[in-house]
């Protein structure tokens, strides 16, 4: 009787453990992360100069430091650092990538954070933050380091890498403040940029990937409308844009400033859901797989 009563305790003993092993495993995966197993996770890549960046609340060189609400980190949203790694992202989302110069708040924390409020169903966010400040459109075609570096980032970021994965809903393009200086710049920013489209489509295998361009709010030489008129002449499926004239600029006259930055994103997830909110399914790399850090 004894040693039946040790094997039946034994066992109510084991079977305690497990239950409270299984329980810390539940509570390890907290609401906000619960949907991500269940959906596949979403890809933006970032990517373009300075304001794309983010120079948002950045004066003489030194951010402020303010984070608005709207720009603030979420369990849901992550991003590729420049080690390849993910982890959840808060700003200054391009400070390991554009490293020259100072980052502050720019459009994707933003964006990212309205994606994740209007679509309650739709996972975890991924960023890849690409954008380097000060380029023109030529440094970014095909073989150059700025097109390679962000092929690569887009690409191990469905490979899951780090404990990543996902698809790549789309590119977040905001850039050509530089290609203003002159005509010639201007004049040849249309097929330069139908040209980088379709080499990343290309390279990506995803001929119909979603491009969500800034139409130019500043410029840095005196042929901005120029730039502006070609943005908005894109001619390829699936390439949008929003307008960013008449948002509030830093005092440098060049650079979003924060609350801009902050509407900027809004203006950019509002154009995503508008087309884009059902993935395109067009041989995509993807991979589902819950991100992690």
């Amino acid at each position: 009787m004894g040693r039946s009563r040790g094997g039946i305790m034994t066992l109510f003993c084991l079977l305690l453990l497990s239950y409270f092993w299984w329980a810390s495993q539940l509570q390890f995966l907290n609401p906000n992360r619960r949907s991500n197993v269940h959906n596949h996770n979403n890809i933006f890549i970032l990517a373009g100069q300075s304001n794309m960046a983010g120079r948002g609340g950045v004066v003489n060189n030194t951010w402020d430091g303010v984070v608005p609400p709207k720009s603030q980190s979420n369990p849901s949203i992550f991003r590729l650092s420049a080690s390849l790694k993910w982890e959840e992202a808060r700003e200054a989302l391009h400070a390991d990538i554009d490293v020259n110069k100072t980052c502050g708040v720019g459009p994707a924390m933003a964006f990212a954070n309205t994606i994740l409020e209007r679509e309650a169903g739709i996972g975890g966010v991924g960023l890849v933050p690409c954008a380097v400040g000060g380029t023109q459109i030529s440094e970014w075609a095909r073989g150059s380091r700025l097109y390679e570096d962000m092929l690569r980032r887009a690409r191990v970021s469905v490979k899951g890498r780090g404990g990543g994965g996902g698809e790549i809903r789309g590119i977040l393009w905001y850039q050509g403040e530089r290609d203003t200086v002159t005509e010639e710049d201007a004049e040849s920013y249309k097929d330069n940029f139908e040209k980088l489209i379709i080499d990343l489509r290309s390279d990506l295998r995803s001929p119909l990937l979603p491009v969500i361009q800034v139409v130019l709010a500043s410029g840095q030489g005196p042929f901005m409308e120029k730039v502006r008129e070609a943005q908005m002449r894109i001619d390829l499926p699936n390439v949008i844009f929003v307008d960013a004239k008449g948002l509030l600029l830093e005092p440098d006259r060049l650079h979003l400033s924060t609350p801009a930055q902050v509407c900027l994103g809004e203006m950019l997830a509002e154009a995503f859901l508008h087309r884009f909110s059902s993935p395109i399914h067009n041989n995509a790399p993807t991979r589902s797989s819950l991100f992690s850090f």
